[in-house]
């Protein structure tokens, strides 16, 4: 897709989608959401011929999420997504506000259950991994973490002593806590002796420095060569950060990691669906089936309605609501 140069009216005036960007980081929204969202725009503008947003209303957005819905046969999720980005723009970057979408074709919601692992089936899958794989994989059906949180970890959100882990800045911006499994102890310091050293030989040769969210590389200077910010599971090489240029050791990248985890299920002979999430599905609905409190796990997934951690009590029913077939009496 090429690159859109859509200028505002003043020529001294930043282009609309450096402004998008922009509106989007004093947010401090992530940089996964800020090229989704600045990719919706383009396809915004792309299907009403790039005209300016200014020059559009409630019929162009509304042509184009139905457009989405019907010739694009999307999900229900993916349309939202769009009216998000487009709602953004609109009311955050353009400072209007969008009326009614009258007529709009929304796209069917299906209600679907989570794909969930047997204690077996996890086993089986985690045996075919090691190493750093097997660690954040572990820590995923352990903890209950979604898999960026697990990657977004620092030393100092782990917490030894008291067995929990600070998950920050989760989805929705929230923080919460979550157990640390006793299993997983000697292998995670184990772990963190490797990364130390890692970071020790990084300030050795004048680098060491991690990424600090907010304004608190120019509070603390030195905070980001400290050993309690730097990531729990650092990615093997450096790389250069796309908002400021900066080289500097990231953490593991995610494709990676799912890359690992479809590998291991396929090597395990599994045929069910079963991504990197489906770890977090499991954890929910094995706690449910231990006896624990339904409000106790909705407050280790971080859900903030309770309606969303009820679909696993949909999971452990079985055949019928949970209703004995009659055969199986005879």
């Amino acid at each position: 897709m090429t690159q859109l140069t859509l200028a505002a009216s003043s020529s001294k005036e930043p282009k609309l989608l450096d402004r998008v960007r922009d509106a989007l980081r004093v947010r401090h929204l992530s940089l996964r959401t800020e090229k989704t969202y600045v990719q919706w725009i383009k396809r915004y503008i792309l299907f009403h011929g790039k005209r300016h947003p200014a020059e559009m209303a409630e019929a162009e957005i509304n042509a184009f999420l139905t457009h989405l819905a019907v010739e694009g046969r999307v999900s229900a999720s993916t349309q939202t997504q769009a009216l998000c980005a487009i709602l953004f723009l609109y009311r955050t970057v353009l400072e209007r506000e969008v009326g009614e979408l009258e007529g709009l074709v929304r796209a069917k919601r299906r209600r679907k259950l989570p794909v969930v692992l047997t204690r077996e089936e996890v086993k089986s899958v985690l045996a075919q991994l090691q190493g750093d794989d097997y660690l954040l994989l572990a820590l995923l059906y352990g903890t209950g973490m979604r898999l960026a949180e697990a990657l977004r970890l620092r030393v100092k959100d782990i917490d030894f002593s008291c067995e929990q882990i600070l998950v920050r800045d989760g989805k929705g911006a929230k923080d919460r806590v979550t157990m640390l499994p006793g299993s997983l102890k000697p292998l995670l310091l184990e772990h963190l002796k490797a990364v130390k050293k890692l970071h020790e030989e990084d300030l050795r040769r004048g680098q060491g420095r991690v990424f600090l969210p907010y304004a608190l590389a120019r509070k603390y200077p030195q905070a980001d060569r400290e050993w309690g910010w730097q990531w729990v599971f650092p990615a093997p090489d450096f790389s250069v950060d796309p908002r400021s240029g900066i080289r500097r050791r990231h953490h593991l990248h995610d494709r990676g990691i799912q890359r690992a985890f479809r590998g291991a299920v396929r090597k395990a002979g599994m045929v069910k669906p079963a991504t990197c999430h489906t770890l977090r599905h499991s954890f929910a609905t094995h706690l449910l089936m231990a006896g624990y409190d339904i409000r106790t796990v909705q407050e280790l997934l971080g859900h903030q309605s309770l309606r969303t951690t009820m679909i696993y009590t949909h999971v452990l029913n079985r055949g019928g609501r949970g209703v004995q077939s009659p055969i199986d009496s005879l």
